[in-house]
């Protein structure tokens, strides 16, 4: 499945940033040793080139949202 980095999270809930945050934290931090992904979202506010790897992993979330909606769903 293509992930779209264009992906539009602007409209998301604060449960719903949570949630798609706690689909990638984990893989986040495991690829990238010594940093956290609160620290890219604080850099992502001044570094163009951060704001792309959230917008990144964000689309990652996403699509797994996507996919285990699909699994519940049936």
């Amino acid at each position: 499945m293509p992930i779209n980095s264009n992906h539009d999270l602007h409209g998301a809930s604060e449960e719903e940033q949570f949630y798609l945050e706690s689909l990638i934290r984990e893989d986040y931090e495991r690829c990238h040793p010594g940093d956290t992904l609160d620290d890219l979202k604080r850099r992502a506010a001044f570094s163009k080139e951060d704001r792309g790897l959230l917008r990144d992993w964000m689309a990652i979330a996403a699509v797994r949202a996507a996919a285990n909606r699909k699994t519940f769903r049936g």
